[in-house]
């Protein structure tokens, strides 16, 4: 394969990486009922289905006469070799590929089913679509000239993959080269050292690189469902080296990875912990408080803290950055296709049993939502084609997966069933209820317009929570790149706006465009709100949090 090609694969890939949601519930049990239910409609309307199968026939008819003028969609990238548009037989298999999976989409459309089961029917029909695509079969002409190329080698190593993929893999094709990275030797190395741990999280702070920081410290605190390093993932790609260059004071929370043993681990649980680690970076730094940045369920769980110190009347955090959290839980996507009170009930029911819920388990669940990008491009690339899976540091993170405590995941999911941040004291953490009305420290908050799983009009809606002033700003990325943004990617784009309007689209409609990354402009924000500038410590710690373990620490190592 070419290292283009390879390009592609790896962009694909990041692009439609879905950080995990551990509310997505996609059961077995419901993809059978649907698919039964797509089936049974056949039945019950025999002449809808009668005009449709009529309908295929004639297109069907022009394709084999050449006269059809279906062509893939012109970012479906899966057709760009030129066999498909240029060799007859090729391109009549893909045109009879086209016309069939259009008219079964249009059937479903047409039906007189509701509106929710004809989304639950076109996912479905799109599962098998996608599955039985011509590019998926061995007669992929890449693959074909791959085989000529190679002398049959490629057969034999696309096989052993495959193999592989069955012993170690439970069956689905390797995102990635799992052996191609070490974290702490080629991911995770700025220099710094954990300062304090407790039984649920380890503090790292790291080594400044200025001679001035700023005063005021921040505290980065990443999901529960993750490894924190994609915030320290390489060089060109830290977001703590950047703000080490900025003179930000910079420490980053590293959770644990709970075991049954942690099964009653819940909120509470996660904001006990990290009120002792803003303790102890205050008493680090000097500072009477601190700044945050929370990402995605670390969001949520950084929006509680602060709201259960306003309830308490403290005044620990002067400002929040949140990067692709949603607080507001009315979802509209399909994401939350199959999601409903009994599936969810579920979910919660399976992870107590099991104690905790499997981060590897949430992947595969992800990447049936976007069979295309996640599971059939690297079928593609291991078994037709032969070649090695890709080796990218993205990809190895995101299959560097954690588990969740059975509690935490319940309370996750009562907070999407009942979505009390919404509305004053509907809430209640550590013994106190939580208003966000009260929470007044400056907001920044952060949404991808390509996000999946956090979509940003959710995350809009959630920034007007709060009490204090809020900076919302809009990146033109997907979940995970709207995180791992550095400067430089001419590609690059957001939006932001002096206000914010009550609809999203307004808001988007009249926001001002910007080149490069959201990172310099966060960076300007944050300075504003840093305090001012001394000398930087010469030492990590202080005398009563020594320097222990050197970054990334020991808990990031569990498995």
């Amino acid at each position: 394969m070419s290292n283009k090609n390879n390009d592609d694969l790896k962009r694909q890939a990041s692009e439609n990486t879905l950080g995990l949601n551990p509310i997505i519930a996609l059961r077995k049990k419901d993809l059978l009922a649907s698919a039964k239910m797509v089936l049974t409609q056949a039945i019950k309307q025999p002449l809808h289905s009668v005009k449709h199968v009529a309908h295929f026939g004639v297109e069907l008819k022009n394709v084999m006469f050449g006269k059809s003028q279906l062509v893939p969609e012109s970012d479906d990238r899966r057709f760009h070799d030129p066999a498909w548009s240029q060799n007859p037989l090729y391109k009549r298999y893909l045109q009879t590929y086209l016309a069939w999976r259009k008219e079964l989409h249009d059937w479903i459309g047409d039906s007189n089913l509701s509106e929710q089961d004809i989304s639950r029917g076109h996912f479905v029909i799109n599962l098998m679509t996608e599955a039985m695509a011509p590019t998926n079969s061995a007669a992929n002409p890449a693959a074909v000239k791959r085989f000529f190329e190679t002398g049959g080698k490629s057969l034999l190593d696309g096989l052993s993959h495959l193999a592989k993929d069955m012993v170690h893999n439970g069956g689905m094709p390797s995102q990635v080269n799992m052996g191609a990275f070490e974290v702490g030797k080629s991911l995770g190395t700025t220099e710094g050292a954990v300062v304090f741990r407790n039984d649920v999280l380890e503090l790292i702070q790291y080594k400044p690189i200025t001679e001035q920081v700023h005063e005021r410290p921040l505290l980065v605190v990443p999901p529960q469902i993750n490894k924190f390093y994609v915030f320290d993932l390489s060089p060109d790609k830290s977001l703590a080296r950047f703000c080490l260059r900025n003179g930000q004071q910079t420490f980053i929370v590293s959770w644990r990875n709970p075991t049954k043993a942690q099964r009653e681990w819940g909120l509470s649980t996660y904001i006990e912990a990290l009120k002792e680690a803003v303790d102890v970076v205050t008493a680090i730094t000097g500072s009477k408080d601190i700044n945050m940045l929370g990402a995605c369920s670390g969001g949520i769980t950084c929006t509680a803290l602060l709201g259960h110190y306003a309830a308490l009347g403290e005044k620990k955090v002067n400002a929040l950055t949140l990067l692709v959290s949603v607080l507001d839980t009315t979802l509209d996507t399909q994401v939350a296709l199959f999601v409903d009170e009994q599936t969810l009930e579920a979910a919660k029911r399976h992870s107590y049993q099991a104690g905790v819920l499997e981060g590897r388990d949430m992947a595969k669940v992800f990447a049936w939502m976007r069979p295309n990008d996640l599971i059939w491009n690297y079928w593609v690339n291991n078994y037709l084609l032969g070649n090695e899976p890709p080796v990218f540091d993205i990809l190895f993170w995101n299959n560097d997966t954690t588990r969740l405590p059975a509690a935490f995941h319940g309370d996750l999911i009562e907070l999407f069933k009942n979505n009390p941040l919404v509305r004053a004291n509907a809430l209640e953490v550590c013994g106190t209820p939580i208003d966000l009305k009260q929470v007044t420290a400056d907001i920044y908050s952060l949404a991808g317009t390509n996000d999946h799983i956090t979509p940003w009009q959710s995350c809009y809606k959630s920034a007007q929570l709060f009490g204090g002033k809020v900076e919302f700003v809009l990146s033109s990325s997907g979940h995970i790149q709207s995180i791992l943004n550095p400067p430089g990617n001419p590609k690059a784009r957001y939006q932001t706006s002096d206000s914010l309007t009550a609809k999203p689209l307004e808001w988007q409609e009249n926001a001002t465009k910007h080149t490069d990354s959201w990172w310099l402009h966060w960076q300007v924000w944050q300075a504003e709100r840093a305090g001012k500038l001394k000398k930087a410590p010469t030492a990590l710690g202080n005398k009563t949090y020594a320097a222990a373990e050197a970054a990334p620490g020991t808990y990031v190592h569990e498995r």
